[in-house]
């Protein structure tokens, strides 16, 4: 067996907090998404981009460069968002808990992350470009 297949086989994988897919998807009602499930984890979809989800005990958003740079030089407990270990998604950062307790403030990097999804190009648009 491939080991990267072998590890993926041998993991245990902790269900998605509840209360927290709870909390998001409240947080994320007025929002133009598209909810699905991966690997059993609710996540949320813009222009077939994912812009954030819930993993095990965490909340993880797609940013910027410059707005990801700005949430971990303000919170020491933001860190990347990494599902399988060593592998790091790509402008993905695990929100620090601290958020969870400040409304507005979640509410900013919940917008930030979905203008950013919303500025990239859709995966179908992607798609037909290569054909």
């Amino acid at each position: 067996m491939n080991p990267s297949i072998e590890y993926l086989v041998n993991m245990t994988w902790k269900k998605p907090s509840e209360d927290l897919s709870k909390f998001l998807d409240e947080k994320i009602s007025s929002f133009n998404v598209t909810k699905k499930k991966m690997f059993g984890c609710p996540v949320y979809f813009v222009n077939d981009n994912m812009l954030t989800g819930v993993f095990q005990d965490d909340i993880f958003i797609r940013l910027s460069e410059p707005d990801r740079l700005e949430l971990v030089s303000k919170y020491d407990e933001a860190s990347k968002f990494e599902p399988i270990k060593g592998r790091i998604m790509k402008e993905y950062l695990v929100l620090p808990e601290i958020l969870y307790n400040d409304p507005e403030k979640f509410q900013e990097w919940l917008n930030r992350s979905y203008h950013y999804a919303l500025s990239l190009p859709s995966k179908k648009q992607k798609k037909n470009m290569k054909k």
